[in-house]
């Protein structure tokens, strides 16, 4: 296997998080992707990846040689791009599959910049919950939150988002600020009814996870509109970073019980094909996902 392709298949490791992943992306092995990691490390005479039962992490020398590795793949796969014009986008619509609240708090600005930079595209967004069959639905890209499934799709890792508990000032101000879990049975709390929003509040105490079912003063049917009656100083709310961003940003709602906060949940963009991929979805992922990694609604 060549220098180049070895590169590819360590990036592609280094994007995935793990060597399975990383051989259904690269259509490989799992066997042939160890066989040539350990080829490349035994050219280099360097340890890369340190293997352990959660999966694979970088070394320092590892750290190193990967950001070397993605700045000379994504100059190479620019040139070759340019050369083939496969930035002259043929145009058409583009289905987008994102979840609630993700466009109008992170999207919108990025989709419009894109439209502009590629006007013969006709931009069509879905709303989704969890992860998108895309073949069988018919959309091209998906922005999913949480783990992926075993599954042939590639993905763009965006960082993560993380889970939220919030209110406003004014409530805070007359109910105070919780400071551990336990508090919240002397607070107000405002949930929504849509799936995936009537869990039990999760906190991360000490070494341990600690559920708490909060007594909602309000109930809405969609989390949009709980996070309206939260910045109005109904209750707390839990939410995703992404879905309050711009009422965290402006101070409307403020966070609290942060050192107990969950851990974050991964993001990602996913597509079928890869480089094969049509050239409006190579040119949409090309360009959002610079541009999603660096939103602060996202955190790396």
């Amino acid at each position: 296997m060549s220098r180049y392709r070895q590169m590819q298949v360590f990036d592609a490791v280094v994007q995935a998080g793990s060597l399975a992943a990383a051989a259904r992306q690269q259509e490989l092995s799992v066997a042939t992707i160890m066989r040539t990691i350990d080829a490349l490390e035994a050219r280099l005479n360097s340890t890369l990846l340190i293997r352990g039962p959660r999966g694979v992490s970088l070394s320092p020398a590892g750290e190193q040689f990967a950001l070397s590795c993605r700045q000379i793949l994504e100059q190479t796969e620019q040139a070759e791009r340019s050369a083939a014009g496969v930035h002259a986008c043929s145009g058409g619509q583009l289905t987008l599959a994102l979840p609630l609240l993700m466009e109008h708090q992170v999207l919108t600005p990025i989709a419009l910049a894109y439209l502009d930079a590629f006007p013969d595209v006709q931009l069509a967004t879905r709303a989704s919950h969890g992860t998108p069959r895309l073949l069988e639905e018919g959309i091209d890209v998906a922005l999913v939150v949480g783990q992926l499934a075993n599954s042939s799709e590639f993905a763009q890792s965006l960082g993560e988002v993380r889970p939220i508990i919030c209110a406003a000032p004014g409530y805070l101000a007359q109910w105070g600020q919780p400071q551990t879990p336990d508090d919240l049975k002397a607070h107000r709390a405002v949930v929504a009814s849509a799936p995936g929003y009537d869990a039990p509040w999760q906190f991360r105490c000490e070494r341990n996870t600690r559920q708490v079912k909060p007594r909602p003063v309000l109930t809405c049917t969609t989390q949009r509109a709980a996070i309206h009656a939260a910045v109005l100083g109904l209750g707390l709310i839990r939410c995703m970073s992404y879905e309050a961003h711009a009422e965290l940003q402006s101070g409307l709602l403020e966070p609290v019980l942060q050192p107990f906060a969950s851990a974050g949940v991964p993001a990602q963009l996913i597509y079928r094909h890869g480089r094969r991929a049509e050239a409006r979805v190579r040119s949409f992922i090309d360009f959002a996902t610079p541009r999603l990694r660096a939103h602060p609604a996202f955190c790396g």
